[in-house]
């Protein structure tokens, strides 16, 4: 299999993480994958996965999240590399996650080979997003997105709302909704933070994890906790984010007085992502717009945490009322759920209790992989040879 993943790789961040786990599954079962990626991101090591990178770009360094110019030009030259790689090898899929489904679908001028497109997000949306000028392109953008939904043998959707359009799209589509799941559970790893002895926090521990770009609802957050601030004995720890990110968010904060109890750890390995998760007595996810599930959900159910997030389609696709402390994205309710959480002891042990409980039964590491190979086993069986079980 051909597995085009147009971001730095491997990177701890969603995408990315996303892929290495799909990559997991598809190997783990006997297939055999060469991932066609950027220049940039560390190799990792998986029985049956061999790493194909584009040349190093000298005027593209550190790739951000999201489109950019500097991803422009990294997915033309994976184009080009893509091409390059089906001239000299045969394969049963194509397997194009986001972007790359555009110049899979390129192939189609002369080979046939089956292409199954992952969609973890709707990029017309993203880019009208962060180009609002762009917005008046929106009936090519949303062309394009079309053309990316009725093409391809099927579909991979990381939540309903993307299926859903797709769906509108292209009816007769062969969809597949295959949400992210967590990191697999490991044991403390040695050189982690043990958050209390470092943070000297006599309180509870209120825990952010993620990126920090301003539709995740940072600024929110810390709006919300300076004005629970007078009631409430919390810290406010924030794992994520680049450093212009953070001195920006660390000024709010400090702004808005409650520096000395909003501490900012930059990024820190997933390897000691349920570390952290562990020792937090409250996890928040305060993300003001998108379709797609962040994939911290997840990871945050299964811990067994009460979370606190925002009551808009992107958490509720996954959360309702029953598994998480729902509020509307603004300040004021998000200072209330942090009141209620911080004291309500019963209430915190009832969604974490049931966020686990939803964990285990549709979003863990076994639910995710059958899903994986009953959808690929669905697309043209014969022409796979598994040797796996």
């Amino acid at each position: 299999m051909l597995l085009l993943a147009p971001q730095p790789f491997y990177a701890e961040r969603g995408t990315p993480i996303a892929v290495k786990l799909l990559a997991e599954t598809l190997c783990g079962a006997g297939y055999h994958v060469d991932l066609l990626t950027f220049h940039e991101g560390e190799d990792v090591s998986v029985p049956g996965l061999h790493i194909e990178r584009i040349p190093k770009l000298p005027f593209v360094q550190d790739v951000p999240v999201g489109f950019s110019f500097k991803k422009l030009c990294c997915d033309l030259v994976l184009s080009i590399k893509l091409y390059q790689m089906l001239w000299k090898r045969h394969y049963d899929f194509i397997h194009a996650v986001e972007e790359a489904v555009f110049p899979a679908l390129l192939t189609r001028l002369f080979i046939n080979t089956p292409i199954i497109y992952d969609m973890d997000s709707s990029m017309a949306d993203q880019i009208i997003e962060k180009w609002p000028l762009l917005r008046y392109a929106g009936k090519i953008l949303y062309g394009f997105e079309k053309l990316a939904a009725r093409i391809p043998d099927a579909v991979f959707a990381v939540c309903d709302d993307l299926a859903e359009k797709i769906k509108r799209y292209a009816p007769k589509q062969t969809v597949y909704v295959i949400e992210d799941t967590s990191p697999p559970p490991t044991t403390a790893p040695h050189g982690y933070d043990e958050l209390r002895t470092l943070l000297d926090a006599k309180g509870k521990l209120v825990l952010y994890v993620g990126n920090l770009e301003h539709y995740q609802g940072v600024g929110l957050m810390i709006q919300g906790f300076a004005q629970a601030k007078e009631v409430l004995e919390l810290d406010l720890v924030i794992i994520g984010g680049l450093n212009g990110q953070i001195q920006s968010y660390r000024q709010m904060a400090h702004d808005l007085g409650i520096g000395d109890r909003t501490h900012f750890l930059g990024t820190r390995p997933v390897g000691h992502l349920n570390a952290y998760l562990e020792q937090a007595d409250i996890l928040v996810s305060p993300r003001i717009k998108g379709a797609n599930t962040p994939m911290k959900i997840f990871s945050y159910l299964a811990a067994g945490k009460p979370i606190l997030a925002t009551n808009i389609r992107s958490h509720t696709q996954v959360l309702n009322a029953s598994s998480a402390f729902l509020v509307d994205p603004n300040p004021a309710a998000m200072a209330q759920g942090f009141a209620r959480l911080s004291q309500d002891h019963a209430l915190c042990s009832q969604l974490g209790s049931a966020g686990y409980e939803l964990s285990q039964q549709r979003y863990s590491q076994a639910v995710y992989q059958k899903k994986i190979l009953d959808s690929y086993a669905s697309l043209h069986p014969k022409q796979l040879t598994c040797t796996g079980n």
